[in-house]
């Protein structure tokens, strides 16, 4: 899998402000890489430096064999950008705004007009092709951006909250076309929405404080959520005596969280340790006890409680591989 963005020691300060601090990390062909951060975190500008928006304190940021500062036009010529916000001429329909781009990116005649009908239908642009920008929607003018930032097909695509704005048909179409186009690119997704980290990256970096302090897949980052594949059995609270009597010695065991409790039902937790034969064993003994159970199943943890919980452990310097 060749690299097609790497990042060695990439740092940014704004006068006292580390922004971003030593940032290393490379991102293959294929790859969809997510990057998450809290708010102020220094995503938006690493990819900022990435694009060659910004100029670097220190460090070096290669694209497809070229680096930022070296060559900055052959890097642009291979980079797709959709910034935070988008922004575009509100006076321009789509459709002048993206034969414009075309031209700017070297399209004319026919090979201009093919290119901007394929991202219309791409994005689902058609039925607000004609009206100024400025009077469209939030949604429609994040997909005006998102038409922009793969309009010349480019080898690396940077999508800064490419999802910010739209419904949820949207967000689906929107993460299926990143999807479809992944094979053949590098692509870094900034996002706030974890569930779009699992739906389309194949890889995640947190970052916080401006310094990397998880990378990992996606399944490597839940691993880490304290009740990933413990077991859950949810009772009702006149029975859960009985069946944590029922339950007792098979495996550790404990009442989950109060927040996952109701008037008329309990969630149990049985830690299993990651050892798969432990649902069987529980089934077995639910089973031949003829326990009062209402439900049984594999707790798959929560990116966000895995988020939370590493920012919030954030140590300067210390970096962790999921």
């Amino acid at each position: 899998m060749p690299e097609m963005i790497v990042l060695n020691g990439l740092t940014k300060q704004f006068g006292p402000l580390l922004a971003v601090d030593n940032v290393t990390f490379s991102v293959g062909k294929g790859q969809v890489l997510g990057f998450l951060g809290p708010n102020g975190a220094g995503k938006s500008t690493t990819m900022k430096m990435i694009a060659g928006f910004l100029e670097p304190s220190a460090g070096t940021a290669e694209v497809a064999g070229f680096e930022i500062s070296k060559s900055p036009v052959e890097v642009k010529k291979r980079i797709g950008y959709l910034p935070e916000g988008a922004p575009t001429y509100g006076d321009m329909t789509p459709s002048s705004f993206l034969e414009f781009i075309a031209e700017i990116r070297g399209f004319d005649g026919t090979d201009k007009a093919r290119r901007v009908a394929e991202v219309v239908e791409k994005v689902h642009l058609r039925e607000v092709l004609n009206q100024s920008i400025d009077t469209l929607s939030k949604g429609y003018k994040r997909r005006v951006g998102l038409a922009q930032a793969i309009l010349h097909d480019p080898d690396v695509l940077l999508l800064d909250e490419p999802t910010d704005g739209l419904d949820p048909n949207q967000k689906h179409h929107v993460r299926g076309l990143i999807q479809e186009m992944a094979a053949d690119k590098a692509i870094i997704v900034s996002t706030h929405i974890l569930e779009e980290v699992e739906a389309v990256c194949s890889r995640a970096i947190i970052i916080a404080h401006g310094r990397i302090v998880a990378d990992g897949t996606p399944e490597e980052l839940l691993a880490r959520d304290p009740n990933h594949n413990a077991i859950m059995v949810r009772v009702s609270s006149e029975h859960r005596a009985e069946v944590e009597a029922g339950l007792e010695g098979l495996a550790p065991f404990s009442q989950i969280d109060g927040h996952r409790n109701t008037t008329d039902n309990t969630l149990l937790r049985v830690l299993s340790d990651g050892d798969p034969s432990v649902i069987a064993r529980i089934s077995d003994c639910i089973r031949e006890k003829n326990l009062p159970v209402d439900e049984i199943y594999v707790e798959k943890g929560a990116l966000d409680d895995v988020f939370r919980q590493i920012t919030a452990e954030d140590k300067p310097g210390e970096v962790t591989d999921a």
